[in-house]
């Protein structure tokens, strides 16, 4: 039986035209950071900063289970019922409405709310990875909230969620969960060769170059989506290697529509191509698996003891 959403906009796979979510899109990124901030200095470390990701559930994101002094606490955005939703051990769940709301104003009340349930949090307290870093309680210019776009989005989050975990199956080296990187706003899934890489030049807004160079520590091969800028106003999907072979960005990729970007050192499928295809799923995973060959080849990676034997 299909969901009442799916037999309203016809496709799991519905348009995200950026230009007409761009400032709703601006302001969830911030609150999506707020949040994961708050599971980034509460978790234990994990390689590659894996303790900070937030994931994708049934409703919208959340950052899973988080340790604190009375059990376990976890966030998460139920972008379907348009709410916040702080559950915890032994309390009653607490919610914040979603609408149209400044930065500050959302930052204010979620933290008088961990703070009455005895959660106890500090975060730094401004974004990571964007050009602009306004403090979050001075941020009064992000404060849209349209709610049928945010619904777009987490469908297509859902949608790429079970493509991604699909093409992440047949992979038996070290891999990354589907994660929700709040610094940029993207899903990822990235598989390792076993080998250390070359030192990252570490650049990245608004980031310290030692972040960036343990995120990068070892040979990576990567895809993900991301919703677009201002100054790539278009969602898309990518996928990178590092270290980057000099052959990576010549190899053949399937579908035809995707395209190599010599200024961004990656591969890039137009998230509208995978949209109005006949098989979404079956073209994204050409995508991901072609690439990933792209990279594992160029770089001499094991293949023969990192893939999974069908």
């Amino acid at each position: 039986m299909k969901s009442t959403y799916i037999e309203a906009c016809g496709s799991p796979w519905p348009s995200l035209d950026y230009e007409s979510w761009k400032d709703t899109l601006k302001t969830i990124h911030m609150w999506t950071q707020i949040v994961g901030k708050i599971r980034l200095v509460s978790m234990p470390w994990q390689n590659h900063s894996w303790h900070a990701t937030l994931y994708i559930t049934a409703r919208g994101l959340t950052t899973g289970s988080i340790p604190y002094q009375h059990g376990i606490f976890e966030v998460e955005f139920d972008f379907e019922n348009h709410q916040l939703i702080i559950s915890s051990t032994f309390e009653q769940n607490v919610t914040m409405d979603l609408y149209p709301r400044t930065v500050a104003d959302f930052y204010e009340e979620l933290f008088q709310k961990l703070d009455r349930i005895g959660i106890k949090v500090n975060i730094y307290a401004a974004p990571n990875e964007v050009e602009e870093s306004i403090p979050f309680t001075q941020n009064v210019r992000d404060k849209s909230y349209d709610k049928k776009k945010v619904v777009d989005f987490w469908q297509v989050a859902v949608s790429i969620h079970n493509v991604f975990w699909k093409f992440r199956s047949d992979f038996i080296g070290k891999c990354s969960p589907v994660h929700f990187f709040w610094g940029a706003f993207d899903i990822a899934v990235t598989r390792f060769s076993g080998r250390k890489a070359p030192l990252h030049p570490g650049e990245a807004p608004n980031m310290s170059k030692e972040v960036m160079q343990e995120a990068y520590s070892q040979e990576v091969s990567s895809g993900g989506f991301w919703p677009g800028g201002d100054n790539f106003p278009q969602p898309v999907f990518y996928s990178y290697c590092y270290p980057t072979p000099e052959a990576f960005g010549k190899q053949k990729i399937l579908p035809e529509e995707a395209f190599w970007s010599d200024e961004m050192g990656e591969f890039f499928l137009p998230y509208d191509v995978v949209r109005k295809a006949g098989n979404p799923e079956e073209m994204l995973l050409s995508f991901l698996q072609t690439t990933y060959e792209a990279a594992a080849n160029t770089g001499n990676w094991d293949r023969e003891n990192l893939e999974r034997k069908r």
